[in-house]
């Protein structure tokens, strides 16, 4: 199936490793003229050249802290100095530490608004203006399951990932008629870096071993294992396409089944 993304001109935050690098790959691989960004420089040029030399797309990392508004500004600017067009902005970012309820500042609240609502929320508004542009667009925001289905011990992406969604559902409204959509992808638990700092802090709390943390975790899941990165790319890079033109304001579980609502 060609999804209509040869030539497109994607930004992907966040990656240099994980869900954002597979997000980037699978792109490139679409045929995407692809731009990421991480907060270090050698990172990002490592990433890219690891997207460049498996699928000979174009690929750039540039060194951008999405959580800084300046660094952001200057990431959208120099891609778009660049290619001349943004057509797909996927924001990302690392998850906030885990916590609870009873056990949290409001400073680290805080924080967390910061890196995974605030962040996404530039970025598409920095992105909107080209988008529009070309009366074409697409915005995916990297959740997590948390927003359908609280996780206990994360009460930060329960709390501040819901938020986001709530506001991407309302700019997807917004903008529909410019030709632009505004979808969310939602992952349920990933093998990625960021899910073994997870098990690693649990362990620590409950004097499990990571690897029993780990097994707990496919356990709660219907297809009894945790999802490969790519998988979760694949669903991101179909909402990025042609193909998915006709959807805007939903949130796409990928999570082999771990959320038992109907919704």
């Amino acid at each position: 199936m060609d999804l209509g993304l040869r030539d497109r001109v994607a930004v992907v935050a966040a990656a240099s490793r994980g869900i954002g690098f597979a997000t980037a790959m699978e792109l490139a691989r679409e045929g995407a003229r692809v731009f990421l960004c991480s907060r270090n420089a050698e990172n990002a040029a490592e990433a890219a050249r690891k997207i460049n030399a498996e699928t000979g797309a174009e690929a750039v990392g540039i060194r951008a802290d999405v959580t800084d508004e300046r660094e952001t500004h200057d990431f959208i600017a120099e891609v778009a100095a660049r290619a001349g067009r943004i057509d797909v902005c996927v924001t990302n970012a690392g998850g906030p530490p885990a916590s609870t309820a009873l056990h949290t500042e409001l400073e680290t609240y805080r924080r967390a608004f910061e890196l995974n609502a605030l962040s996404a929320i530039r970025l598409a508004r920095l992105t909107l203006p080209h988008m529009r542009q070309h009366r074409w667009g697409r915005i995916i925001n990297i959740t997590s399951v948390s927003v359908k289905q609280p996780i206990e011990g994360l009460v930060l992406s329960n709390a501040v990932r819901a938020g986001l969604t709530g506001w991407a559902k309302t700019l997807a409204s917004e903008v529909a008629p410019d030709g632009i959509t505004v979808n969310n992808v939602a992952p349920g638990y990933t093998l990625t870096e960021r899910q073994t700092e997870l098990a690693e802090a649990r362990s620590q709390q409950t004097g499990k071993s990571k690897e029993e943390i780990i097994a707990q975790w496919a356990a709660q899941v219907p297809m009894r294992r945790l999802a490969r990165p790519e998988e979760i790319a694949a669903a991101i890079v179909f909402l990025a396409s042609e193909r998915a033109s006709y959807i805007t304001g939903v949130t796409l579980q990928v999570d082999g089944g771990y959320v038992r609502s109907i919704f």
